[in-house]
């Protein structure tokens, strides 16, 4: 029997549907404004207005109550600091929900859970997140017009690069020309030049001549003997 159980379960277990009305109750303490389907909306709105009652209080136990639930010391400061104050006057319907409408994919019902009086901390919230959409857009076309501009650049580099290269290639075959005919010329120059003749050489002519210049005075001697 299921007397006085009136949990919504949300087709979760337990510790599962612990972690999301938590993370809920953060996403609303931050930003005063969620968008979810209609059953999470009501079942996180008695779950935000338990801890904005013990907001209320304000003392060690009841910080504490709410840390257990939030698990977070800096959401635990805003709730007490900033939030419940706001609701002193206020004995209960801290929270409000807004329906949306059917979503397109699976036809679930939508719905806004806000916090009441602070409308204008939402409007300006809105207004920021424009702003940065549209620095964001902003931004991204600038890159796109520039990485066209370095597109261009790209196309016309490739022809002074080969004009480069050619003037490069020329120069190298003008140098290495250069340094063949040097090369050249002196092995011509060596050719032409008669070589030397070294000192064993000349003595051995000298031998030669001494041997026929004898051979002749001995013929002589012969010639005149006769």
């Amino acid at each position: 029997m299921r007397h006085r159980k009136k949990v919504k379960k949300l087709g979760r277990t337990a510790s599962h549907r612990r972690a999301t009305l938590r993370n809920m109750a953060t996403a609303l303490i931050n930003h005063h404004q969620i968008k979810t389907t209609l059953g999470k909306a009501k079942a996180a709105r008695s779950y935000v207005e338990k801890l904005i009652t013990t907001g209320k209080k304000d003392s060690v136990h009841a910080r504490r109550q709410a840390f257990k639930l939030l698990q977070n010391r800096t959401l635990v400061k805003k709730l007490f600091d900033e939030i419940a104050p706001s609701f002193s006057d206020r004995n209960g319907g801290y929270t409000r929900v807004v329906k949306l409408g059917p979503r397109t994919g699976d036809g679930a019902e939508m719905a806004v859970l806000q916090l009441v009086g602070f409308e204008q901390l939402i409007i300006d919230e809105q207004e920021k997140q424009k702003q940065k959409r549209k620095e964001r857009v902003e931004k991204k076309k600038a890159k796109e017009a520039e990485e066209a501009e370095a597109a261009e650049v790209v196309t016309e580099e490739p022809v002074e690069k080969e004009k480069e290269k050619e003037e490069k290639e020329a120069k190298k075959k003008a140098t290495e020309e250069k340094k063949e005919a040097k090369e050249e010329k002196p092995k011509e120059a060596k050719a032409k030049k008669p070589k030397k003749e070294t000192k064993p050489a000349k003595a051995e002519a000298k031998k030669k001549e001494a041997k026929s210049s004898s051979k002749k005075k001995t013929e002589k001697k012969k010639e005149d003997k006769e």
